[in-house]
């Protein structure tokens, strides 16, 4: 079990954390969540902890605060500044990996961490050594856990179901085998129609 860190290193894990909502509250977008809007990012990265702590309840410090800076101030760089099809896709993401990795590295200059810690936060935040590194493919797991339990369901409607399924099967694939199993007793209890498209993705090709 980690010890518990010293109370100078807990206040600056809370600062950092305080600050990180703070900037995400200022998203101009909100979805509902308990009955009231609320600023998507600010949602978004309480959802990322929330499934960080479920898969790994004694996840280190650097990647706690990565979880909740995965979508830090994402508004700021919209996916519509960029060209249309997978070469702007893939130019968004680095751009977006960059930008938050910067963000968050000021957010915890400021409330103390050193270049160690905003370094390895950087890391966690533009994906480096996914497969390879098990914070970063923690870290993948619980944004692809956070997407299929509250945003699968409005992505399928928007998109044919062979493209739903293509990236569902993308998304498995870029998971652990505890992630994978996470994601299946989440979709369990989606609605028959998103149900019935992981289904598709995780059965044999024809």
């Amino acid at each position: 079990m980690t010890a518990a860190p010293p109370d100078n290193a807990r206040g600056r894990f809370a600062a950092a954390i305080a600050a990180i909502d703070a900037l995400n509250a200022g998203d101009p977008t909100s979805e509902i969540a308990g009955g009231k809007p609320v600023p998507a990012a600010l949602l978004y990265g309480q959802r990322m902890s929330g499934w960080l702590l479920r898969l790994a309840p004694q996840a280190s410090e650097p990647l706690r605060l990565a979880a909740r800076a995965q979508h830090i101030a994402r508004w700021r760089i919209p996916r519509s500044d960029y060209p249309e099809g997978r070469g702007g896709y893939l130019n968004w993401r680095q751009d977006l990996g960059q930008f938050h990795a910067e963000t968050a590295g000021e957010i915890l200059a400021e409330a103390g961490y050193g270049p160690e810690a905003i370094g390895r936060v950087a890391d966690l935040l533009q994906k480096k050594g996914l497969k390879r590194d098990t914070d970063v493919q923690m870290l993948e797991d619980a944004a692809c856990l956070v997407f299929l339990e509250h945003h699968f369901a409005a992505f399928a409607r928007k998109h044919d179901d062979g493209k739903v399924v293509d990236i569902v099967r993308k998304t498995l694939r870029k998971m652990s085998d505890k992630g994978r199993e996470q994601a299946m007793a989440v979709a369990a209890g989606l609605p028959s129609g998103c149900r019935a498209l992981v289904e598709r993705a995780v059965a044999p090709p024809d």
